[in-house]
């Protein structure tokens, strides 16, 4: 399918907050039922993610299929990492909460969108997540150790460098 991103707008929440609900469930389905639980992510952090132009949806020109967070700066979660060492120090971009209809190629296209304007990206996900453990060493991320979210949950982190592909 060929997608394009754009920023999500306020109009878009129904629609996200259904593509969400459907990840919830797949995630659920897979082995992962703890990672977003039943709520993950709320209403109000998707409100505040548009309101700061950091949420952006996946779409084939009509329908939208995928949606996730994307910021370049400082990422708070990534400030400690036990159990290895990010391989740059540099600028970088952070992907979060992404998810899609299961249409396919949504992490794709995100990291292709994300990459386009930094070439050095962090990603983290669950340790129950496999599917999405997989999907990102398949795009050329690498695990470099633990990282704990707001809540103090383990995340495990990745990193890519598009100057080491």
């Amino acid at each position: 399918m060929n997608y394009s991103v754009r920023p999500a707008k306020l109009s878009d929440l129904g629609r996200i907050e259904e593509i969400y609900s459907y990840a919830r469930d797949f995630m659920a389905n897979n082995g992962n039922p703890n990672q977003w639980g039943k709520t993950n992510p709320p209403t109000a952090q998707l409100r505040q993610d548009i309101a700061q132009n950091r949420l952006f949806v996946i779409t084939d020109g009509e329908s939208i299929h995928g949606v996730f967070f994307f910021w370049v700066g400082e990422d708070p979660t990534y400030q400690r990492i036990d159990g290895g060492t990010w391989r740059s120090d540099t600028p970088y971009g952070t992907i979060h909460r992404i998810a899609g209809d299961g249409s396919g190629g949504i992490l794709k296209t995100a990291v292709t969108y994300a990459e386009e304007r930094i070439g050095h990206l962090r990603i983290d996900t669950h340790e129950d997540n496999h599917v999405m453990q997989g999907a990102v060493k398949k795009l050329g991320f690498q695990r470099r150790g633990i990282i704990y979210i707001a809540d103090g949950s383990p995340r495990i982190a990745y990193d890519y460098l598009e100057w080491e592909k």
